[in-house]
């Protein structure tokens, strides 16, 4: 069988993360991998250079992921028509906001039996109203079977190779063994389950569930309050997926993409930074986002928006109270500090 060659389609701070992982195994496992991985960069100038030109000749994304050397069999291209050619594998790593019109360019031009694998967390918005899932967006528009990696992987530690794990949702064993052997590290281990959909749709929701943990943090309102946010975010997680993605299993919730991602991105994740800094800064999310993340987008404020729009169409936002106040508090609906009226009066704590 011939070697897979890979792409990812993204290179931001998560997609230079985990192009440290893959350009490594790309190289040590020749039999099954290209050792050359395209990475699609969105062309910028940095202090006059070209960002492509900077990461294939210094090796280092110095905008994204500063101070962390990328493989030298990482190679930048601009076109994105160009990275994917030929391409068996393709990784998609960048903003959910950007992916249709990013990914436009490769619609009919895949090679034939390509797979992909989405790294994005959030939903796609549909024209007229409602939501998908961006594994199926990707699917849909490229044409191709889309597997999930979701899990507690914040991108500088994971870059850094501290330890972690993470969850691959293949529905193909075989697609699933693969990429378990183009990920997988010492420090980064790597489950795969079959239950594509449940590990998506942790990775977007528990954004949402980060953003009422800064809240609660800019309130100072103590780390009891904290792990009741945290647990009741988890409780509307898994109602969600039974509400609107029946038939998924329980205990995929307790694998790396569900309470591990939850908890790090409520104590270390950018929606909980710039949440606690709404609170305390008085400035818009919009602001905050652009002073504090370096051209970064923050996924929790508009994944609580898609996601109520939802239960709002269908009559639901009082069985889901922690999701509807942070889309609330995040539009200036509701003071951060009516927060704590969702969690005291929250039905997991009604008589059955």
């Amino acid at each position: 069988m011939a070697p897979k060659k890979v792409c990812i389609v993204g290179s931001g701070n998560w997609g230079s993360a985990i192009a440290r992982l893959v350009g490594f195994n790309a190289e040590r496992l020749p039999g099954r991998f290209e050792k050359n991985v395209s990475m699609w960069v969105f062309e910028e100038e940095v202090d006059g250079r070209k960002l492509t030109e900077i990461i294939n000749t210094d090796h280092e994304n110095v905008k994204y992921l500063p101070g962390r050397t990328l493989p030298k069999n990482i190679i930048a291209i601009p076109d994105i028509a160009e990275a994917a050619a030929d391409a068996d594998f393709l990784i998609f790593v960048l903003p959910h906001q950007f992916i249709k019109r990013a990914c436009a360019p490769l619609i009919g031009k895949l090679k034939p039996g390509a797979t992909g694998l989405s790294l994005v967390k959030g939903f796609a918005i549909l024209p007229g109203g409602g939501i998908k899932l961006i594994s199926d967006l990707i699917s849909e528009e490229m044409g191709i079977p889309v597997s999930v990696l979701m899990g507690a992987n914040l991108a500088n530690e994971v870059a850094d190779e501290k330890f972690c794990e993470t969850t691959i949702g293949a529905r193909d064993s075989e697609v699933g063994s693969d990429l378990k052997l183009l990920f997988q590290t010492e420090n980064f281990r790597v489950t795969v389950v079959s239950d594509t959909q449940t590990v998506e749709i942790c990775g977007a929701l528990k954004n949402i569930v980060a953003c009422a943990a800064g809240f609660c943090d800019g309130l100072k309102m103590g780390d009891n309050t904290k792990a009741a946010t945290i647990r009741l975010g988890l409780k509307e997680m898994m109602k969600y997926g039974d509400t609107f993605y029946p038939g998924g299993n329980a205990s995929t919730y307790f694998e790396s993409c569900g309470v591990a991602d939850l908890i790090t991105t409520c104590y270390g994740g950018r929606n909980r930074r710039v949440s606690e800094a709404f609170v305390t800064r008085k400035k818009s999310i919009v602001d905050l986002e652009t002073e504090m993340l370096n051209g970064q987008k923050l996924q929790g404020p508009e994944t609580a928006a898609e996601v109520n729009y939802v239960l709002a169409a269908k009559g639901l936002e009082a069985e889901f109270p922690l999701f509807t106040a942070v889309h609330k508090i995040c539009i200036g609906e509701l003071q951060p500090e009516k927060l704590l009226d969702s969690l005291k009066n929250h039905p997991a704590h009604h008589l059955a």
